[in-house]
């Protein structure tokens, strides 16, 4: 008997809920201002609006990793309990940037820091030379690749090529929208003729 003629006996076994791979993805200056932040997964806090447990996790993640000499690992265990005690920090410094994945614990540390990688090189290779302004100025783009990248928690695509194939595709489609709507914009002003002088 092959692999495909298993079979259960007995009560259909529950399926056991989806393993949110990342649960979070915050990047953030060194002086702790929030500039990316994606929630693959909610966080609680007694008597705290969403939005502000969310910022209370910001702020936690940074001081963790802020305190940490370049020099030491870069990942962190069961150190945000919003998000329980199976979570753990994977992060990368770079320049003026923290980049901030967390993770379940069960993931492979250097499988996240190669993604990490991964995503600061499209960003890199789409901005050329990726810097905070970038991010300030073109957060949509910044989570357009990211979403090519990572997707409700879990990972869609780790080739580079791939990633920016997408991004590539997707700005043509922008660029010919942007067009047609210029033309649409020029027809509509002549047909209208001149603006009548007061």
């Amino acid at each position: 008997s092959g692999l495909g003629s298993a079979y259960f006996v007995g009560p259909t076994p529950t399926p056991t809920p989806t393993r949110r791979m990342i649960k979070g993805i915050i990047i953030v200056n060194n002086n702790g201002q929030a500039r990316i932040c994606k929630f693959f997964q909610s966080v609680h806090e007694e008597g705290y609006s969403a939005e502000d447990a969310q910022q209370q996790v910001i702020r936690k993640v940074f001081q963790q990793v802020a305190q940490r000499p370049d020099s030491f690992c870069n990942y962190l265990e069961g150190s945000i309990p919003e998000w329980g005690d199976g979570t753990k920090l994977i992060y990368r410094h770079y320049a003026t940037l923290y980049f901030v994945f967390a993770v379940d614990k069960l993931e492979s540390d250097l499988g996240i820091l190669d993604l990490i990688q991964v995503f600061v090189e499209a960003l890199d290779k789409c901005f050329e030379n990726v810097c905070e302004l970038d991010l300030i100025f073109h957060s949509d783009k910044v989570h357009y690749i990211l979403d090519e990248i990572v997707m409700g928690g879990m990972v869609l695509e780790t080739n580079i090529v791939s990633i920016l194939q997408c991004v590539n595709d997707q700005n043509k489609l922008h660029q010919k929208s942007l067009s047609k709507l210029n033309e649409a914009l020029a027809s509509s002003s002549r047909s209208k003729g001149p603006v009548p002088r007061r």
